[in-house]
């Protein structure tokens, strides 16, 4: 049964427009401004930006791009999480994402490097996944092991680390020891039910996956593999573990590719959270199941690192 505090913490994620006196949820379109978007992420994020104690951060430029090294005491050195952050493929950044996927960092006892790849509509498709396959590269040069890395993002941040899985495959580039997916963003062509079913219980503004789709896709196929990795030959792809919470309109994407990548072979688990809303494993430890969540996660990248 989902706990009291699961219920409330998403009944006040879900109704935010009604704490700010509007009595509809938010609808975005494409006269809605995105970077007051950003700026709207950067300082909502302040409520999630303080780090644990312990982590050391490191800023450096790799591949032209602003990164962060997050490091726990006595992290072992020569392993990594290479983290790809969400936000609509249209914001997220190193200070919008610190305070949440560093304690990533802290309940894995590793490295963790997380980047900012190219924002759209500026920089649409494949900017993004470009950048990331770069900056991959550059960690592989600095001479991290693949065997010692673990790719894992969370939303559009989920499904751009799974593309990165493929653009490695159709590079004949090393995959990973392992990927972790966060309610990821799989589909772009919103072909799931759940964009219809789970709309009035996601905590996302109405018809904003719409928009960033059409900001991030272009003129090309919504449907390209590297944009839409359900869409993929996943045949080859490490064992991956993805988390999606069963009160998001991004759940059928998380599902779906889960059943496909089973069908071909790959090391895939899959766990849906019941009564959940997007992303809740970085919510730890607001609740229960957020902890739950997170440590199972956790405990799935060391027993692949």
């Amino acid at each position: 049964m989902t706990s009291f505090k699961a219920q409330l913490i998403s009944a006040l994620l879900r109704n935010q427009h009604l704490l700010a006196g509007k009595l509809k949820k938010e609808r975005f379109d494409f006269n809605t401004s995105i970077p007051a978007f950003r700026e709207r992420c950067e300082k909502g994020a302040a409520r999630f930006g303080k780090l644990p104690e312990g982590i050391h951060v490191e800023e450096e430029m790799l591949a032209g791009m602003q990164a962060e090294w997050l490091r726990p005491g006595n992290a072992d050195a020569t392993k990594l999480i290479f983290y790809v952050h969400g936000g609509g493929y249209v914001s997220g950044s190193c200070n919008d994402h610190r305070g949440i996927v560093s304690k990533i960092a802290m309940k894995t006892g590793l490295p963790l490097l997380h980047y900012e790849y190219r924002l759209a509509p500026e920089f649409p498709y494949p900017h993004a996944v470009n950048d990331s396959l770069n900056v991959y590269q550059e960690v592989l040069r600095k001479g991290f092991a693949p065997e010692n890395i673990v790719v894992m993002g969370e939303s559009a941040g989920g499904g751009l680390a799974l593309a990165l899985l493929l653009a490695l495959k159709q590079n004949q580039l090393p995959q990973p020891a392992a990927a972790v997916a966060i309610s990821p963003w799989t589909d772009l062509a919103l072909t799931g039910d759940s964009y219809h079913t789970a709309n009035r219980r996601s905590v996302a503004p109405q018809d904003s996956w719409v928009v960033f789709s059409k900001y991030y896709a272009g003129d090309h196929d919504p449907r390209d593999p590297l944009i839409s990795p359900l869409y993929g030959d996943l045949h080859g792809l490490p064992p991956i573990f993805i988390n999606s919470g069963k009160d998001d309109e991004l759940f059928d994407d998380g599902r779906r590719f889960y059943e496909k990548a089973k069908a071909a072979g790959v090391d895939i688990s899959f766990r849906a959270g019941e009564g959940m809303v997007h992303c809740y494993p970085l919510m730890a430890p607001m609740f229960r199941e957020a902890t739950e969540a997170l440590e199972e996660i956790a405990e799935f990248i060391t027993e692949r690192e």
